[in-house]
């Protein structure tokens, strides 16, 4: 009986541990929908002023700022780094996109659309986050690696970093009135 029955648990758990191994990992990206009692000319002028100055990862390239729809986009430019089996770090040139969009309660914004940098000869090209990971999972030394693993993390965290700046910066709007706080009141 418990040969059975330790059998049934080693069979559960090799089941469990390779269909956990298997999934397929979700794509990487940060979404937020944002109430705000600002207009959407303030909230746009607001996004763009964060795109053009303050966006923390450099180069940008295709900023596209749409008045009329209140719809900015860019594409970031960052960086991660496998490591070859020997450990030494592949420093690896990643593309990804910040979408913003205002709502009628506030705004959207998206960090997405991952792409790693791929050169092949002269011919310089982009493969999806997803595939250049799965292309990791794949390899027999990623046990030794865990560059599947290390890129994922590091593209995670590149995400969370540019929602987090946006963010913030959104949350600390200038104050639109002159207020008096702190001052001493003036006479009429």
């Amino acid at each position: 009986m418990k040969k059975v029955v330790l059998g049934l648990l080693f069979g559960g758990l090799l089941t469990v541990a390779s269909t956990a191994h298997a999934q397929s990992t979700a794509p990487i990206e940060s979404t937020e929908q944002v109430s705000s009692d600002n207009t959407t000319a303030e909230l746009y002028l607001r996004a763009t002023d964060w795109v053009q100055n303050h966006f923390p990862k450099q180069p940008t390239t295709d900023f596209k700022a749409n008045a009329s729809a209140h719809e900015v986009r860019v594409t970031g430019t960052s960086k991660v780094s496998p490591v070859n089996s020997a450990g030494k770090d592949l420093p690896t040139v990643l593309y990804f996109d910040f979408v913003f969009r205002t709502t009628s309660q506030g705004y959207t914004y998206f960090v997405n659309n991952f792409r790693v940098v791929t050169t092949t000869g002269k011919v310089v090209g982009t493969k999806p986050l997803d595939e250049f990971i799965a292309e990791f999972a794949a390899d027999r030394s990623d046990a030794k690696t865990h560059n599947s693993r290390r890129v994922t993390a590091q593209a995670s965290s590149i995400s969370s970093e540019v929602a987090l700046s946006f963010r913030s910066y959104m949350n600390n709007a200038p104050i639109t009135e002159e207020g008096t706080v702190g001052l001493p009141a003036a006479e009429h």
